[in-house]
């Protein structure tokens, strides 16, 4: 397998579906083998416009590939993900893993008895502005997570919580390396019959606490995170890719790489703030996430985010919205 092509399929050709056919035709160690959609129409759209078998058959399709993308309804996760893993494919599965903790954790459990790995396309991980942060020791005290956006007809079989917020609470847990402590949540069905908007207030064991709040009912897209911690706040949007930090550091530290520096005094000791804006790279995060499921398969990398991650972040998701079920009831 290390020095073969890893031989790839995707099951689901919608809106983000066709992004992975699109990426996987140009990624290095990988060979698509073929798509399959249960709408004929729309595989056969894809299957002229990039020059890919579209199989009738999933059975069918499983039986060629190493590895599945499975980009389809989050009802069907569990059932075409199971498919897949007893046949010993390797799966990436776009978020949320699955449509219950139940079913997560079966696909977890029958994933190691197969010796296969599976990969959850919380894409946000990959976000430029976030990856910025990495040469900071981050140790968040207080973090404030906003995700508004309009309404569509999009995403909305699932409630908010799973659509959206989920991003964020795996972000959350990324950022914050301690047990949940406490949840409090709420939320109202706006829109649709499920839950339209939702806002939740978590303290982990550490001390550290989070603001998170969720949107589809907003007139306008925002994606925007705040991190406050011991001598440094930073301030990430996600949506236009920008990344701030301000960092308080000694009146005599060598900043001169450093935008601004405003200087301050404490307790008798000259201190500064000291302002950066750093320089984004420009990258695809899907396709860095696609290359790096591919790359985990081969043995040179892990998952950015495993199995075990989208599982934690479901749980946590399905806590948040029980709880504001329980609030609205």
């Amino acid at each position: 397998m290390k020095n073969n092509p890893v031989k790839i399929g995707v099951v689901g050709v919608g809106h983000l579906g066709q992004h992975h056919v699109k990426h996987y035709k140009v990624l290095k160690n990988v060979k698509l083998v073929g798509i399959f959609d249960t709408d004929k129409k729309r595989a056969s759209q894809i299957s002229n416009e990039y020059q890919i078998t579209a199989f009738d058959e999933l059975h069918s399709l499983i039986k060629e590939v190493d590895a599945m993308s499975i980009v389809v309804n989050t009802r069907h996760h569990a059932a075409v993900a199971e498919s897949c893993i007893k046949h010993k494919k390797h799966v990436f599965i776009e978020k949320p893993i699955t449509a219950t903790l139940e079913e997560a954790d079966r696909l977890l459990s029958i994933a190691k008895e197969n010796g296969v790995l599976i990969q959850v396309g919380h894409i946000e991980r990959l976000n430029p502005a976030l990856l910025a942060l990495q040469p900071y020791n981050i140790k968040p005290k207080f973090i404030e997570i906003q995700r508004l956006a309009p309404y569509t007809s999009r995403g909305t079989d699932v409630p908010v919580v799973l659509d959206k917020m989920i991003h964020d609470i795996d972000i959350l847990l990324s950022l914050v390396n301690a047990p949940i402590k406490t949840i409090k949540a709420t939320g109202l069905s706006i829109l649709t019959d499920s839950i339209d908007i939702a806002h939740a207030r978590i303290r982990f064991n550490d001390g550290t606490v989070a603001s998170i709040m969720s949107s589809r009912v907003a007139k306008d897209e925002v994606r925007k995170i705040k991190v406050f911690q011991k001598n440094l706040y930073a301030t990430l949007d996600l949506l236009l890719g920008s990344t701030e930090i301000y960092e308080i550091v000694e009146g005599d530290t060598d900043h001169s790489k450093t935008e601004l520096m405003v200087p301050f005094e404490y307790e008798n000791q000259k201190k500064l703030i000291a302002y950066n804006k750093p320089s984004l790279k420009s990258a695809d995060p899907l396709q860095m996430e696609l290359e790096n499921f591919t790359l985990s398969i081969l043995g040179k990398q892990k998952p950015i985010v495993s199995g075990k991650d989208g599982r934690d972040a479901l749980e946590f998701a399905m806590k948040i919205q029980e709880m504001i079920i329980q609030d609205i009831h």
